[in-house]
């Protein structure tokens, strides 16, 4: 029985490249589709307070709470056999790379609204967005704390990881549905006339939705299989009771 078990486990962590590299080319996909929204049908991108500006937000936002995100959320399953404390370090520089990225897309749609007197957070995307954001930043901050700082306890590790894993994968989908409402929203201002004709940016804007909803599903279905955990390493078992012996008192074994 237990060797059939580890045959059907080995078998599906085999196709676990597969799975990743399918979720990287959409990823790719999704930021190569919305530089060219952005780019040819949109007008290209600036730093002056005009649409230009404004295209550098859409941009940001896929590439930091989508593609680099959903990146950070799979690293404890693509590098299951490095050493835990390196994926963790690129866990926590991904997720980084994600908040200055997204800081930089939200400053540009804030300061296009004010160059052009549009009143800030009023649409339903708006309001998921500065949701997710502020989630965000909350998720990343006690994940730091709990897990990078060596005086928290591993007893407090283990209560608060099955929320880590859960908030950090609901976020994630929370971006990709506000990503959608992006989206329907940018096409409705600006092809509303041409939109149900459809227009080359209404196909191309619609693909990118098909995308990022795909890109969300694979991540989702590689993150929650059970036969693409990292498996248990002796080294890392023997450090981690170390560590609880000398952070909750009590002798070392030989």
């Amino acid at each position: 029985m237990e060797e059939g078990a580890a045959l059907r486990s080995w078998r599906g962590a085999s196709s676990l490249p597969w799975y990743v590299a399918g979720s990287q080319l959409l990823g790719v996909a999704s930021v190569v589709i919305t530089g060219v929204w952005m780019g040819h049908f949109r007008g290209g991108y600036a730093w002056d307070g005009s649409s230009q500006e404004f295209n550098v937000h859409p941009l940001c936002m896929v590439l930091a709470m989508i593609f680099l995100y959903g990146d950070a959320i799979m690293v404890y399953r693509v590098f299951r056999n490095e050493p835990k404390r390196s994926v963790k370090i690129l866990h926590g520089v991904l997720h980084f790379l994600v908040l200055f990225i997204s800081i930089i897309g939200i400053v540009a749609v804030f300061q296009y609204h004010d160059a052009n007197n549009i009143p800030h957070m009023y649409s339903l995307h708006s309001w998921c967005g500065m949701l997710t954001f502020v989630l965000f930043i909350a998720q990343w901050l006690l994940g730091f704390c709990f897990f990078l700082f060596p005086w928290t306890t591993t007893w407090l590790r283990s209560l608060y990881l099955p929320l880590h894993v859960f908030f950090g994968l609901s976020l994630f989908g929370l971006a990709v549905a506000t990503c959608l409402l992006g989206i329907m929203e940018k096409l409705l201002f600006a092809i509303s006339d041409t939109y149900s004709a459809y227009a080359p940016e209404g196909i191309l804007a619609n693909t990118l939705g098909i995308i990022l909803l795909a890109y969300g599903v694979l991540v989702g279905y590689v993150v929650t299989r059970d036969e693409f955990k990292r498996p248990p390493h002796p080294e890392e078992e023997a450090l981690s009771v170390h560590f609880k012996t000398l952070t909750e008192g009590g002798a070392v074994s030989p």
